[in-house]
């Protein structure tokens, strides 16, 4: 037997997994109701690397290899539908020294000029990659720096990355790049044609040019006209009069755009009167745009100054959009980069400290979903991608923790994480890798 962290899981092509606390918001069994805390504890049976069956716990005997989780959690595999894999790992040669939104900007614009040739960027991205399988995740959206002539090198990498992460991570991509960058009418086009040459989502960062109605317009009607998706980075700031989400979902409305549309950050929101705050939510809602916090990056950028503790924690109003019917998760934002200088794309880390800076707690029942079920539902997999259920493949993460506050309280570095049946090898790859890149060689 593989054993791995706590659980010793059975190297056999069926076995039951007894005992499992799963959270109700990622269980498809029907008739098996979860306790008040929104837990479930069911025996799963694999068989053949799919979830045979699920039954309450105590249901499954027989001749096959059983392994006691003694109501450990067992959750889906993690989704991270915001990354960004080619800024990732930079900070050693790239630093933010004052941590500010300003001083990232001009450190990844520096680094990208000299460093990122396609190995740089391939290497940096296939170190994130592994860091994320290891953790338990199965899906990641990244953006991509797409400034010329940036996106003839980062495009390709990334589907090169795609076809090698297949069947381990499944890998979508967004282009990001300043919104007046699109003025550039034949820049513009030869972007929107790259992304769908390469299957991605057209993106770009808002914020309040003169032009910006305009520019929003041109973006969708050139993802209407390549039947692209978008994903936007919206009002990153804390400045009361970023409205760029509110010009996002008005344009949607009124061009009627038929795809999926992402808004990242909307950090603004969360500083604008109530009255006005709500009436860009009810828009939110009316044009079907999902919302995505990066809690962790948001909170380390927003609201800094020099020797000043800072007055708000920078993420957007995740418990009202909710309250309005948007679709929201979180994500991880960016990994060791000048606009972030931690992180290590570990959804039960984002998970932890978004509980805790965004209060998903006391009742936390449903809010385990904004790392499995409702971002995957909000990339296109509706498919039960980010649940458990019989029929799926057994992608699972199982935890020696049986309670949120088990779970919550400790980094859960012992989680066992099981891909088509079988425990894989949660060795995390060695920043001395990336030592000839970052200047530390």
């Amino acid at each position: 037997m593989a054993e791995l962290g706590f659980a010793a899981v059975p190297d056999a092509p069926r076995y039951i997994l007894g005992d499992a606390t799963v959270p109700g918001v990622l269980l498809d069994a029907p008739g098996i109701e979860p306790d008040p805390e929104g837990l479930a504890r069911v025996d799963i049976a694999v068989a053949e690397g799919r979830i045979a069956a699920i039954g309450p716990a105590g249901t499954f005997g027989g001749d096959a290899p059983r392994l006691d989780l003694r109501r450990g959690m067992a959750w889906p595999t993690f989704v991270d539908m915001h990354t960004h894999l080619d800024k990732g790992h930079i900070w050693p040669r790239a630093a933010n020294p004052d941590g500010s939104f300003p001083g990232a900007i001009e450190a990844v614009a520096a680094d990208r000029a000299a460093n990122w040739h396609a190995e740089d960027v391939r290497r940096r991205m296939d170190f994130a990659l592994r860091s994320a399988y290891a953790h338990g995740t199965s899906l990641v959206r990244t953006h991509l720096d797409s400034a010329a002539p940036q996106h003839r090198v980062s495009w390709p990498v990334f589907a090169e990355m795609r076809a090698r992460w297949a069947g381990r991570i499944e890998l979508q991509a967004v282009s990001i790049v300043g919104v007046e960058e699109l003025r550039d009418a034949a820049y513009a086009a030869d972007l929107a044609d790259t992304v769908a040459a390469h299957g991605g989502v057209l993106g770009c960062v808002t914020y309040m040019v003169p032009d910006l109605e305009a520019l929003v317009e041109g973006v969708m009607r050139a993802a209407m006209a390549r039947g692209l998706d978008l994903d936007f980075h919206a009002d990153e700031s804390g400045e009361p009069a970023a409205r760029s989400l509110r010009i996002i979902a008005d344009t949607a409305i009124r061009l009627g755009f038929p795809g999926r549309i992402v808004a990242g950050h909307c950090c603004s929101l969360a500083v604008q009167p109530p009255d006005e705050a709500a009436a860009t939510m009810e828009r939110v809602a009316e044009a079907g745009i999902a919302v995505v916090s990066l809690p962790m990056c948001n909170m380390y950028l927003q609201a800094r100054g020099v020797a000043r503790t800072p007055r708000w924690r920078g993420v957007t109003l995740v418990h009202e959009l909710m309250a309005h019917d948007v679709a929201i998760a979180v994500a991880s934002d960016n990994t060791r980069d000048p606009f972030y200088a931690y992180g290590d794309l570990d959804m039960v880390e984002v998970f932890r400290e978004a509980v805790r800076i965004l209060h998903l707690d006391h009742p936390i029942s449903s809010w385990a979903s904004l790392v499995a079920r409702a971002p995957a539902g909000i990339l296109g997999r509706d498919d039960g991608h980010g649940l458990i259920a019989a029929g799926r493949g057994a992608d699972l993460v199982l935890f020696r923790a049986r309670a949120w506050t088990e779970l919550l309280a400790r980094p859960q570095s012992d989680r066992t994480v099981i891909r088509a049946g079988r425990a894989i090898d949660r060795t995390l790859p060695d920043y001395r890798e990336l030592d000839d890149l970052e200047g530390m060689a």
